[in-house]
């Protein structure tokens, strides 16, 4: 018995160890972490920075190498001497070219405004993700804080009527009361099981949705820190008016700063658009050179010395004198040079050549492309408009029905703290008059039931009051805090 004992209270210990306690910063911390759809947002963000770096990088000249190694055979033109031979020649050729858009328009430069603000756009959208999931993250701490402190009401419910069972029990042995009481009050004690019961699952469902919101499994056992809210102020429900809230968020909220952008960025594609109407001007230039095996391997290389006279024998004319056959001497000038290798480097330096152009292009006539253009280019801004427009209605119309929901949430809170108040005075009388023998059960049981209605409506209105001014609070940009 005593290892059984003690083997419960090891497990019992274990699983108190493994309950991780967080708070609404951790849990908050947590969701921001394991989103996808926020790394989603944050990978589009860096494809608009590549996008943007890629079209700033394009203002610069490009630089580009190209080579070939070839072998023809049969007859060909030698690259070499562009000449008709009957041979198989190997060759090689070498190009190195360079280019930049010296005027297009302007569209180049309207590119990389319109890039820069699709990046901001996109920052901006994820800033609104966040703050839509910050705000379902404390949504959801509240709600198993509701949840938990409804469970704690419901103890304490069903401690006071054990209290009254037990009390009612003596009086019914002591023939004050008759037995039907005793069933009455065994009766509201299941009632009261039942609510703790109840009270339970809705803590564990919360939790749930809490736990999917920080993308953790469901089996993970959390606890949450408690956290003492303020109560409601029914003399100054909200320290902002509805024109001050809707202001602040026209201001601040990054989606409106968003919608915004798009719409400049929308502006920017039209001028881009209008810009393929201008003529375009481009700088080129390039360095090439080749090599063919059918080129001589020597050739004569002059040093830039002075020629000099020389008589030469020649080797093609002849006279005999005497019988005796001799060459004729040429008198012949030769520069000053000298018989040297033609080898493969040799002739890529022989053979190179260097090349600048500066090319015009006028748009005249292109089946009306630009005119389509700059037309879809202004729908997309038309778009970019009424999506904005949209975006603060939507704003607005949250607004307004955030405001209008607080504003009775603590009305609520009010008449309902007032009921409690009453029927905790009407509960107090009834339990006094059926300890007296003065009031069955059933009436003792119907007061008590009220009097438990009104107060779990307390503790939730007293949430919802919460819940609404933190919408508020969220729609203005100010910091999370439940405290």
């Amino acid at each position: 018995m005593k290892n059984w004992l003690l083997a419960f209270s090891l497990g019992l210990s274990l699983y108190s160890q493994a309950q991780q306690k967080y708070s609404l910063q951790q849990c908050v911390t947590i969701a921001l972490q394991n989103n996808l759809q926020l790394q989603q947002s944050q990978l589009q963000i860096q494809n608009n920075q590549n996008l943007l770096d890629q079209s700033k990088w394009q203002r610069y000249p490009t630089l580009n190498f190209s080579g070939g190694q070839g072998l023809q055979s049969g007859r060909n033109i030698d690259p070499f001497t562009n000449q008709f031979v009957e041979q198989t020649v190997n060759f090689s050729n070498f190009n190195l070219n360079t280019g930049i858009n010296l005027f297009n328009g302007y569209q180049q430069k309207n590119t990389i405004k319109q890039n820069q603000y699709n990046l901001q756009a996109s920052q901006k959208e994820l800033e609104s993700s966040r703050n839509t999931l910050i705000l379902n993250v404390a949504t959801n701490y509240l709600s198993v804080l509701n949840n938990q402190e409804q469970l704690e009401f419901a103890r304490r419910q069903l401690e006071t009527t054990r209290l009254q069972l037990e009390r009612t029990e003596k009086l019914v042995k002591a023939g004050s009361l008759p037995e039907i009481n005793l069933y009455d009050i065994q009766s509201q004690l299941a009632n009261d099981e039942l609510s703790i019961v109840n009270a339970q699952n809705n803590i564990e469902l919360s939790k749930l949705a809490l736990k999917q919101l920080m993308n953790i499994y469901g089996s993970e056992v959390i606890e949450v820190e408690p956290i003492t809210l303020p109560l409601p102020s029914t003399s100054a429900p909200y320290d902002a008016t509805l024109e001050q809230v809707y202001n602040a968020a026209i201001k601040y909220l990054p989606d409106m700063e968003a919608a915004n952008l798009r719409i400049e960025s929308a502006k920017t594609g039209i001028d881009i658009a209008k810009g393929a109407k201008l003529p375009s001007l481009s700088l080129g230039g390039g360095l090439s050179s080749s090599f063919s095996s059918a080129a001589p391997k020597q050739r004569f290389v002059g040093d830039g010395g002075a020629s000099q006279v020389r008589d030469i024998p020649s080797t093609t004319q002849y006279i005999t004198y005497g019988g005796v056959t001799l060459p004729v001497i040429v008198r012949t000038t030769v520069p000053s040079g000298a018989i040297q290798n033609f080898g493969y480097f040799d002739q890529l330096g022989f053979n190179r050549n260097a090349s600048l152009s500066l090319s015009l292009r006028v748009p005249i006539f292109n089946g009306y492309q630009v005119r389509y253009r700059i037309a879809g280019a202004q729908i997309q801004q038309k778009n970019a408009e009424f999506q904005a427009q949209i975006v603060r209605n939507q704003v607005r119309q949250t607004i307004e029905q955030a405001y209008y929901n607080m504003l009775n949430a603590a009305k609520r809170y009010e008449a309902t703290a007032r009921q409690v108040a009453t029927l905790e005075l009407s509960f107090k009388a009834a339990e006094a008059r059926l300890n007296a023998g003065a009031l069955n059960a059933a009436d003792y049981n119907i007061a008590k039931n009220n009097v438990d209605r009104a107060r779990a409506s307390l503790i939730q209105a007293k949430y919802d009051y919460i819940f609404r001014t933190k919408i508020l609070d969220f729609y203005q940009s100010k910091p999370l805090s439940l405290e």
